[in-house]
This record gives structure tokens, C-alpha cells and sequence, in this order.
């Protein structure tokens, strides 16, 4: 991502996100701010007649993803946290419809990102939450723990930490870098989106990973990072996480149809969530 330029693929998954309000699948995850801060860039409802299959999947995915790492977060919530980070936060709107009175919100992004996030909500006419503090962060330049204490994240209580379409786009040592801040927090827990390596997919998946892949590299924002499940959890075990719930996209359709999971291809998409407990 240029620096004086907002991500041009947050922008497409708030689309695909807004896109969704208006699918018969609308009930998975329901964002009644995903339209309005969009302004004219908005789809349409006719636009879901346009959608192939390959489409559609990855539209039930950034709605999946969204709905089940929100239900960690109130599962959190209930456990006693009562700070949130949403890191590379792009035009997500969990801080406009957050519905816990006493929980703070911390949103960091790249900062041409954030000022684009902020100038969609003030067009729109909404106000930004007075629970929310905005603070802009390179991840590849700048210290993440810095940023946040100097915006008031309390360091030594824990933390939700929602972190996602960011972690493919990002050097391994960025990313475990912010998880081991993560890790050295006791009660902290992160729940992010990662995809395996053309290697441990089917052909199908395959094909699915190029097609994404190289329309996230033709807007020069390529995926640079890819993780094996097993090697990864024992990576976030060695830093310290103890509870670590991995979701493939077997598990995510099943989890939230409720119904037995089915025998699908490999998409390589995965949803994660690591604790530490203590």
C-alpha cells in the first residue's frame, strides 16, 4: 500500500460487506452502517444478480468472518473484557453499533486509511463514538504497543484484539511480532483470518487462490504471507497462547447453519482464535 493512498482492498470488502445487506443470506451478519459509509461508492441490489459463484463465496466469507469473530467478542465481553482493538480496521463499523455501554474501542489502520475511514463517516453524516479512539499505526514502521498506551489502551488489562484481511498482506515478522505483544498480555485474545499455501490445496482451491491473489497484487497489495494449520497453532503456542480454536470453512458453514459439517474442498480460508489465559 502506497502511503498517502487508503487500501484499495478495504474498500472492496466493505462493498462485499454492503453488497451482503441487501443477499437473502443477510441474517449472517447484519450491518446497518455498511451502506451509508460508503456513500456514493454504495453497490446496489442489482448488483447480487452479477455475482458468480467464486463471487458469492468470498461475500459469505467477509460476512462470516465478521459475524463469528463479533461472537467471540461477546463471549469475551461476558468473561470480563472490556477493551477492544480492531487492528487494520479499514471501513469496519463495529464501533458504530457497538452495543456494550462500558466497552472501550481502539481502532488502528494504516493512517491514509484511517483518514479516508473518518472522512466516510463524517460525509455520511454520522458522529464518531466517544468510545472509540483512532489511532493511526504503520505496522511495518511503528511500535503497536507504543501507539496504543500513548491512546490509552491499558497495557495491563486484557484486551479483544480483532484483526482481519490484514495478516496475508503482511511479513511473518510483523505479524508475530503483534502476537507476541498480544501473547504477553494475560487474558488477551486475538481472533484473526489467515490462508494455507497453494500447496495444501485441493485443486479447487487452487484455482481460487490464484483469482484473489491476483486481483489483490494488481491493486498493489499483494498477499505475502501464508500459514500451515499445525505449524501455525504450535507457532502460537510457543509465544504463549493456551486456547486456540482454528476454524476452516467446513467448520464456519457448519457452525453457523448448525448443521452437521459436510465433506467440502479445501478453500484454504481459515478463521483463528488464540487466548492466553493466564
Amino acid at each position: 500500500m502506497e502511503d498517502a493512498i487508503p487500501s484499495r482492498t478495504a474498500l472492496r470488502v466493505a462493498r462485499l460487506r454492503a453488497l451482503h445487506q441487501f443477499s437473502p443470506q443477510a441474517g449472517l451478519f447484519r450491518d446497518r452502517y455498511a451502506i451509508a459509509i460508503l456513500g456514493e461508492a454504495a453497490p446496489v441490489a442489482q448488483e447480487l444478480e452479477q455475482e458468480d459463484e467464486r463471487s458469492r463465496r468470498m461475500r459469505l466469507f467477509m460476512a462470516a468472518r465478521a459475524r463469528i469473530a463479533e461472537d467471540w467478542l461477546a463471549a469475551a465481553v461476558r468473561r470480563g473484557i472490556r477493551q477492544l482493538v480492531v487492528l487494520g480496521a479499514g471501513l469496519d463499523t463495529f464501533s458504530l453499533r457497538n452495543p456494550y455501554s462500558d466497552l472501550s474501542v481502539f481502532e488502528v489502520d494504516h493512517p491514509a486509511t484511517q483518514a479516508w475511514k473518518r472522512k466516510c463517516i463524517a460525509d455520511a453524516g454520522l458522529a464518531e463514538p466517544p468510545a472509540t479512539k483512532f489511532v493511526p499505526v504503520n505496522f511495518e514502521r511503528q511500535s503497536l504497543s507504543v501507539e496504543l498506551a500513548q491512546a490509552g489502551l491499558r497495557s495491563t488489562e486484557p484486551s479483544f484484539f480483532i484483526w482481519l484481511g490484514v495478516v496475508p498482506y503482511l511479513t511473518q515478522d510483523a505479524i508475530f511480532g503483534t502476537l507476541s505483544w498480544i501473547a504477553g498480555i494475560p487474558g488477551s485474545e486475538v481472533a484473526f483470518d489467515y490462508s494455507e499455501p497453494v500447496e495444501n490445496r485441493d485443486l479447487a482451491g487452487q484455482a481460487t487462490l490464484a483469482f484473489h491473489a491476483a486481483r489483490v497484487a494488481a491493486v498493489g497489495e499483494p498477499w505475502i504471507s501464508f500459514f500451515v494449520p499445525a505449524e501455525l497453532a504450535k507457532s502460537l503456542t510457543d509465544l504463549g497462547f493456551d486456547e486456540i480454536e482454528d476454524l476452516e470453512s467446513g467448520d464456519i458453514a457448519a457452525r453457523l447453519s448448525r448443521a452437521p459439517k459436510r465433506k467440502a474442498s479445501n478453500s484454504g480460508g481459515h478463521i483463528i482464535r488464540a487466548r492466553r489465559s493466564a
